[in-house]
């Protein structure tokens, strides 16, 4: 059995991540859409990586995650091309605390999963790569100091 991948770390990884995005000239009621675009980000620089297939099974699966501790993101499907879809407005069909914690989680899941598989220096990396501000602390697990 696997692990939470939404640790606190994670999650407040992802809040940074949300925020950065709703900064970008977006109002700030529409944080479901900002998760959605950070998604999109990482979609299209880690498909390069991992492949389309590649990114869309490691997306299904954070939202499998995701859905046993949010279950209305059953209103979000992963499409073929690992993209998301929502099924409706969730800024609308949820109060934006509950749309907050369900993208956050989500996005929490993916970056887990990241971690879990390539290991918090080359995710770090990955996430970098799309966000160059990306606080490096966040992922610093304090397990072992890096030089």
């Amino acid at each position: 059995m696997m692990m939470n991948a939404a640790t606190p770390r994670m999650r407040t990884f992802a809040r940074w991540l949300i925020a950065r995005e709703a900064a970008a000239g977006y109002p700030p009621e529409e944080k479901a859409q900002a998760a959605f675009r950070a998604c999109e980000k990482l979609r299209q620089h880690l498909s390069t990586f991992a492949g389309v297939a590649g990114f869309r099974s490691l997306l299904s699966r954070a939202l499998i995650l995701a859905k046993a501790e949010v279950p209305w993101l059953s209103a979000v499907e992963v499409k073929a091309d690992g993209s998301l879809a929502e099924l409706g407005s969730l800024d609308t069909q949820h109060d934006m605390d509950e749309a907050e914690k369900g993208v956050v989680i989500l996005l929490a899941q993916l970056l887990g999963l990241l971690v879990t598989f390539i290991g918090e220096a080359l995710t770090l990396r990955l996430v970098q790569d799309v966000w160059p501000d990306a606080p490096s602390d966040v992922m610093d697990s304090g397990k072992e100091k890096k030089q």
